[in-house]
């Protein structure tokens, strides 16, 4: 949280990895006040909670190469998604 100062620009690789939900919400917060600091953020990420910054420009990397997706079609949402809405049937699928 201290190493980050205004007027920056931040390149991230998976900031979320040893990060807690919770945590991870904190480092949404200051990632947002850096912004409103004029610093800017290239952010690798799988984290559905990181994506959903307001106005944040996802791009998908895959075998068909680069392009934007809408937060609520990227996998990392929906599988997310799926899983919380349907935990027991997603746990007896996968243990069986």
């Amino acid at each position: 949280m201290n190493r980050f100062t205004g007027k920056g620009l931040y390149i991230l690789d998976e900031p979320e990895a040893a990060l807690s939900p919770t945590r991870q919400l904190a480092l949404m917060r200051r990632i947002h006040d850096l912004v409103n600091e004029d610093s800017q953020f290239l952010i690798a990420t799988h984290s559905p909670i990181l994506m959903a910054y307001p106005n944040a420009r996802i791009l998908n990397c895959d075998s068909e190469g680069i392009r934007e997706t809408a937060y609520r079609e990227t996998e990392h949402y929906n599988v997310s998604v799926d899983f919380l809405n349907n935990f027991p049937a997603r746990i007896k699928n996968l243990l069986e």
